[in-house]
């Protein structure tokens, strides 16, 4: 696995993934008052494989649920089989609206 340095890039609505502070991978969201909606995940053809998109993932989750004011709802597939295969996530999933 690639030292993967993520972090959240608020002017472009996205995280980042580094490596050798090189951009190779990022995972596009959007805000709601409630939720991040993940649109889209792109790790580079070269990293594919080492554990960028993981880290991603990941990184992207933990800084939501630290925020702790919203929910996520992962449009991109990437995203969301990330969380059925870590079910310890599945907590921060939106479930539809709340009374």
């Amino acid at each position: 696995m690639a030292d993967v340095q993520v972090t959240r890039n608020d002017d472009l609505t996205r995280y980042e993934a580094h490596v050798d502070g090189a951009l190779v991978g990022f995972a596009e969201y959007q805000l709601t008052d409630i939720l991040v909606v993940f649109t889209h995940t792109e790790v580079e053809p070269a990293a594919e494989g080492q554990g960028v998109g993981s880290a991603l993932a990941r990184w992207a989750l933990d800084d939501v649920r630290a925020q702790g004011t919203r929910t996520v709802l992962p449009i991109c597939p990437f995203i969301k089989a990330w969380i059925d295969r870590h079910p310890d996530y599945a907590d921060l999933l939106y479930s539809g609206r709340q009374a």
